[in-house]
């Protein structure tokens, strides 16, 4: 099953952070948060991945074409072409990365439509936001969206509401989504769906075409989104704060998201 992952918006303004680098490079310890998204995946078995790539798109490419390289040794021959790669065993061997291209300009629906080909013909695929981690229970999550038979499952969560307010039936059906509530202490959008791959008829190459708005709207309409509950840890890093908190975290040894 792939993952997918939305790693095209613009760079962060975290003061005292790298400027004009991709969110999902923002650093976490010595690994950049998208790598800590991967390899939590990764532990639940997740390996084949989709970034849907846009601002500064170059600079994750680097980072995964080098990363093989950056874990070997290497022995170099000058003159005589490609330097040879010690052998090296390292955990993330085997992960399959799609980088792709999904434009400068386009917002997350339709970054989402653009990687519609790299599915094929797999029934469901996972789709998350490439700036937060949490420690949800992947296995429980896709087990939640195959048995209620619905089109899209996202998980809901419950920090400080800024984000997409889920409203919901006591069956788990979503029955409202506000993309940026005003005040509450209902659920909210924690990312992490789980999605069949028709939610891509849900779906339109309109570079203007905001996930969280149309399509999780209509989603609702036609009763087709459900919300899995997470009561554990869910932190997204938008802020100076968060950065430290997620640093923190990690350097002592805390991160609920690291299983490995």
């Amino acid at each position: 099953m792939k993952v997918v992952i939305l790693c095209g918006g613009y760079g962060t303004r975290i003061r005292d952070v790298a400027e004009n680098i991709p969110k999902p490079m923002i650093p976490i310890g010595e690994r950049p948060i998208i790598w800590h998204i991967m390899k939590y995946y990764a532990t639940y078995g997740y390996i084949d991945f989709v970034l849907c790539l846009g601002y500064k798109s170059n600079v994750i490419k680097d980072y995964f074409l080098n990363y093989e390289l950056c874990a070997s040794d290497i022995t170099i021959e000058l003159g005589a072409g490609r330097p040879n790669l010690g052998h090296v065993d390292f955990p993330e061997a085997g992960w399959k990365i799609v980088l792709a291209e999904t434009g400068i300009n386009a917002m997350t629906g339709a970054r989402v439509r653009r990687i519609k080909k790299y599915i094929g013909e797999d029934p469901y695929f996972m789709l998350t936001y490439g700036d937060g981690v949490g420690d949800i229970d992947i296995d429980k999550l896709l087990q939640f969206h195959k048995s209620h038979g619905k089109m899209v499952t996202v998980t809901g969560v419950r920090p400080p509401g800024r984000f997409g307010e889920l409203n919901v039936a006591e069956d788990n059906t979503v029955l409202g989504f506000n993309e940026k509530p005003q005040a509450g202490g209902g659920l909210i959008n924690g990312g992490f769906f789980v999605c069949n791959r028709d939610f891509f008829d849900y779906l339109s190459d309109d570079e203007g075409l905001v996930l969280e708005q149309d399509p999780m709207r209509n989603l609702v309409r036609d009763g087709q989104l459900k919300v899995f509950e997470h009561h554990g840890f869910w932190q997204p890093m938008d802020t100076f704060r968060e950065y430290s908190l997620l640093n923190d975290l990690y350097k002592n040894n805390k991160a609920p998201w690291v299983k490995w």
